[in-house]
């Protein structure tokens, strides 16, 4: 096994230290602590290399025994959903941490969202029930951590909405300037407000999230900001915990699916990860198929997946979807090593699949934002062609909560005189009457 296979650090590696960053590429090492956002010799991406966790006596903590270490009663900042799994993504972070707290997101069962998708055994984990409404909160409460721990100055990220939002909060917490790089009047408005107020300089740069991602990588690089794009690996490590507890809530009884939107692919990564480590760990002893969905529009990693990986190509994105429009993913190899792992498949949902789940989604009380959905438009693809079977468990990620983009529920709702589950406002004499005659037609549909 090469060194960039190993999943924990041997007992003879880098004697003393909880972590290391080690290069994809050439397996280049560094410290836990240097705040270098790619590795210095190649350019490469860092993943973070952790010691296998031990009990008080040194011995192995694996299998039930961590299952118990990881409970959700622990005491402390341990509260949070995220820092309770610290042993699994920043031993010893200490005072440093940064936290809301942020995860402990409900896994859900909606009998309608059930019956759209035709899998009885479908589950949603709603990453929305996060601070500032996406799972990005996760890999946030890491990454502002590191930057906390390494003394930075500023951080940095560019972002579709989601992140911006998440690295402004975070970064308020920990009293770090932010900047966020958002493609000119490509992000929701939902998203835009939650940056302006949470106080970071937004920045609004004439080009797609691609163009955004260049220049932010270059200004780390050159004005020694920390960046926190989904390429940075303790970023990664916090988006771990998603499917950390998952399992937890399915009492380490893996699922047969996980279903996920896929856009920059950090995520599917992160996924690979903890499922990889959970593995090694003994807290599952099967590993589930993750399930990358992209929109038609901005799918760049179902085009490869279909030619083996053989073949990388960039695309121009274009997709309702804004959280998931993104044309060059970062984090392109590591998802590979993600969905060929576990058998994965990766697959493409249209703008009104996506926009028939979301409606499903919503009116079963739920919630979610566009790119959300294409996980629960997935499920429903692969049921109909009969890869997912009506008995099978799935987990489908609902990445985003419903108000991220309210735009599109105005569109739909109030604008578009063709969409036929339009909830339009209905006005009114102000009778008792006029009431009883709404009443009596909403009770007749």
């Amino acid at each position: 096994m090469s060194a960039n296979d190993a999943i924990f650090l041997s007992a003879h590696e880098a004697p003393g230290a909880q972590s290391i960053q080690r290069c994809d590429a050439c397996a280049h090492e560094l410290t836990a602590l240097d705040a270098a956002p790619e590795c210095p010799k190649c350019g490469g991406l860092l993943a973070i290399i952790h010691r296998a966790p031990v009990d008080v006596m040194g011995a192995p903590l694996v299998g039930s025994a961590l299952a118990q270490c990881l409970s959700p009663a622990t005491p402390g900042v341990h509260v949070s959903g995220v820092w309770r799994f610290e042993s699994l993504i920043m031993p010893g972070a200490g005072e440093a941490i940064t936290s809301h707290p942020e995860g402990n997101t409900p896994l859900m069962a909606r009998t309608r969202v059930n019956a759209f998708a035709g899998c009885d055994g479908l589950l949603l984990k709603h990453e929305g029930y996060n601070p500032t409404g996406s799972f990005k909160d996760r890999g946030m409460t890491v990454g502002t951590t590191q930057a906390v721990r390494t003394g930075a100055t500023a951080v940095a990220c560019a972002s579709t909405g989601n992140t911006s939002a998440a690295l402004a909060s975070y970064a308020a917490q920990a009293g770090i300037p932010g900047l966020v790089f958002v493609p000119a009047g490509k992000v929701a408005l939902g998203k835009m407000a939650q940056t302006l107020a949470y106080g970071a300089t937004t920045l609004l740069v004439r080009g797609d999230f691609d163009a955004c991602l260049k220049l932010v990588q270059e200004a780390s690089r050159e004005l020694g900001i920390y960046l926190l794009n989904s390429i940075n690996p303790w970023r990664v490590e916090g988006q771990k915990t998603i499917v950390f507890e998952m399992l937890q809530q399915l009492e380490w009884n893996a699922p047969d699916f996980i279903v996920l939107p896929a856009g920059n692919l950090g995520n599917t990564a992160a996924f690979g990860k903890a499922l990889r480590e959970a593995q090694a760990l003994g807290l599952i002893t099967r590993v589930p198929r993750i399930v990358s969905v992209q929109a038609a529009g901005a799918a760049p990693f179902a085009h490869g997946f279909r030619n083996g990986f053989a073949t990388r190509q960039a695309v121009q994105a274009e997709t309702i979807a804004t959280a998931i429009r993104i044309g060059d993913p970062a984090s392109w190899d590591r998802a590979v090593r993600a969905i060929r792992e576990t058998d994965g498949l990766v697959i493409t949902v249209t703008d009104d699949e996506i926009i028939d789940a979301k409606v499903v989604i919503d009116a079963s009380g739920v919630g979610c934002e566009p790119a959300s959905a294409a996980s629960v438009a997935g499920v429903r693809q692969l049921v109909q062609s009969g890869v997912i079977k009506a008995s099978d468990r799935v987990v489908a990620v609902l990445t985003g909560h419903v108000l991220k983009d309210p735009g599109i529920l105005v569109e739909l709702h109030q604008e578009r005189a063709d969409f036929a589950a339009a909830n339009r406002p209905v006005e009114i004499e102000p009778t008792v009457q006029a009431v009883a005659d709404i009443l009596r037609r909403s009770r007749a549909n």
